[in-house]
Formats: structure tokens, sequence, C-alpha cells
């Protein structure tokens, strides 16, 4: 149940980045056409953009990992069934763990300090800093969740038929 709980969370927040993107390209086509077609360009579309592009990236990488769509090399350990690549894989996730635990634990302090003293970013129009901290620790915790689910896996559940056919080619 914890197992499903978790992918659900990162096919939400996979899709929640996807149409992010598309509000993203939505904004900066208005910025376009409001600047070279009005001659009355907006003052938060790229703010706005650039905020939303760091949640795109924080929300996004939980999704990743679970459809298995980070970079690996199997040029060695191509066979999915050895106990080789399962320890393969295996560090590979705890690796993924020291980067997303450091990245959440500080991402985490600096978030709180600028949340508690109410923080805002140099810009026109100054949004709370909480805001664009809050995705480094956010997107940690969802990466460590789904890549304790894919550690499972490994040894549970063995590697996705799709992995075992792209192996073959």
């Amino acid at each position: 149940m914890i197992v499903r709980a978790i992918d659900a969370i990162s096919e939400a927040t996979g899709k929640l980045s996807a149409w992010c993107l598309f509000a993203i390209g939505f904004f900066i086509t208005f910025e376009i056409v409001m600047r070279y077609v009005f001659n009355a360009p907006t003052v938060w579309v790229d703010e706005i953009s650039r905020v939303l592009q760091v949640w795109v990236v924080y929300l996004g990488v939980a999704y990743v990992l679970k459809h298995r769509e980070m970079v690996t090399i199997e040029i060695i350990l191509s066979n999915p069934d050895t106990i080789w690549r399962k320890l393969a894989e295996s560090f590979a996730i705890l690796v993924l763990f020291i980067f997303a635990g450091t990245a959440c634990y500080f991402g985490f302090q600096i978030w709180l300090k600028a949340t508690l003293a109410g923080h805002t970013t140099d810009t026109y129009l100054a949004p709370p800093k909480m805001i664009t901290h809050a995705p480094v620790w956010v997107g940690s915790v969802l990466l460590m969740l789904q890549g304790g689910v894919q550690l499972y896996r490994v040894w549970t559940e063995g590697l996705p038929e799709d992995d075992i056919l792209e192996g073959q080619h």
C-alpha cells in the first residue's frame, strides 16, 4: 500500500511538472505577444517562469526515477538477473540517498531560515523566498521516497521487463 501511494505521488508530481512546463510555454508566448505586438511587456512572466522551472525540476525527478529514465550504463552488468546487477542498482540508489538526503537537509535549513525571517527575492515582484527554496527539499524527499520504492523493487520484483528487453538490443 505504501509503495502504491509513493508511486501515485510520483506520478502526480510528474504530471504537475508537465503542466507547469505547458504553463511556462503559454506565459512566454503571452509575453512575446504583449512585448512585440502590443509594445506592453509584462513584469511577471520572467520571474514566474523561472520559479516554475525550479519546481518542475524538483517535482519531476521522482517521476523520472519511477519510470527508470535516469542515466544508466549497462555495458558491464547488462544481465538484469544477476546478483551483481542488483548490487549495482542498490549502490546507485544508495548514492542517490546520500545526494538527496544532503540536499534535503541543507535545503530545508535554508528554506526554514528564509521562511521564519520573511525573506523575499530581490526582484520587482519580490515573492517570498520560501517559494523558491521549498522545491529543493520537497523534491529531495520525493526522490528519497521513490528511491526507497525502487530499492524494494530491485530485491523483490527484479528489474522491469522494459529493462530486460532493452538489454537484449
